[in-house]
């Protein structure tokens, strides 16, 4: 039986696969590679980082060490993020112990919110590059624990009124 603590971090990541589809959803093909600035990762080395933050959480479930390298676009990172979401949810569902002294609300304040920062970043980037997100109320967003892949639905509430929307 899933623990609540388990089931509140499946939904977790399914919040962290719907938001960083929102912050891509639309972007043009040229977004994976677009530089913000010196020292700034690209959308597509943020989102592998976020991969490999979540591979570090799995590794408390498997063992082992995770980095994984670049890949050729940000399609594909985007589907080996939602990979590495699914195998984790899938672990925490499954029951498999932690290793070593990792508990639930370590896995939560460290990995786990680590990537949904970045899927935050993600957001202010397309605004930096000129295609920002709409706002919506995340609060009555359709997320499900058992939709952890790309294909996330659209928003359920959004702002009727968005005076930075981009102008045609």
């Amino acid at each position: 039986m899933l623990s609540d603590k388990s089931f509140m971090l499946r939904h977790f990541l399914a919040a962290l696969a719907y938001r960083t589809q929102k912050a891509l959803r639309g972007a043009p093909e040229s977004f994976g590679s677009f530089n913000a600035g010196k020292e700034t990762r690209t959308p597509a080395e943020l989102v592998r980082h976020m991969t490999s933050v979540l591979g570090y959480a799995r590794t408390f479930f498997i063992g082992g060490h995770y980095r994984p390298e670049p890949l050729p676009t940000l399609e594909n990172e985007v589907a080996r993020f939602h990979e590495m979401i699914e195998d984790l949810a899938g672990h925490l569902k499954k029951g498999t112990p932690y290793q070593g002294d990792m508990t639930p609300e370590r896995l939560l304040q460290g990995p786990f919110s680590d990537a949904m920062t970045h899927a935050g970043q993600l957001a202010m980037l397309r605004r930096l590059a000129g295609v920002p997100v709409a706002p919506e109320n995340f609060i009555v967003a359709k997320i499900d624990a058992s939709r952890l892949g790309p294909d996330q639905p659209e928003p359920a509430s959004p702002d009727e009124i968005w005076p930075e929307a981009p102008k045609d």
